[in-house]
């Protein structure tokens, strides 16, 4: 499984960026994918997710500006973030699993894989 997640930036709070996620490896379409972030010195957190019959599922801090969605011919996901905070930098992976997006978020099922992360800045 190869997972490489891309977009990430600086942006000022209250700007918008969108992340891409490529997934190759495995039939994207039977897993939910989940978005997580981590900053230097904290645990990595699930922050969305988006299931094989494609319902969505975000961490309260982010639910109402940040939008995942997913796309099985493409082998993608995409995490449209909005109305950005300091509070939202950090390194932002996607993963893949046969899990449940409740437990996925709340890293019960930890991914066997994360592949290469994107880095999002949120400053003034």
């Amino acid at each position: 499984v190869q997972l490489q997640a891309s977009g990430g930036g600086l942006v000022q709070p209250g700007g918008s960026l969108k992340l891409s996620c490529e997934i190759s490896g495995l039939s994207v379409r039977h897993y939910a994918v989940a978005w997580f972030r981590q900053v230097p010195g904290k645990e990595r957190e699930g922050v969305s997710c988006i299931d094989a019959a494609s319902r969505t599922d975000y961490v309260d801090s982010v639910k109402g500006r940040f939008t995942v969605s997913r796309d099985n011919n493409k082998k993608m996901s995409w995490l449209e973030m909005s109305r950005l905070r300091p509070e939202d930098t950090g390194v932002y992976y996607c993963a893949a699993e046969l899990a449940r997006c409740d437990h996925l978020l709340t890293l019960w099922v930890r991914p066997g894989s994360w592949g290469r992360g994107t880095l999002v800045t949120v400053s003034s």
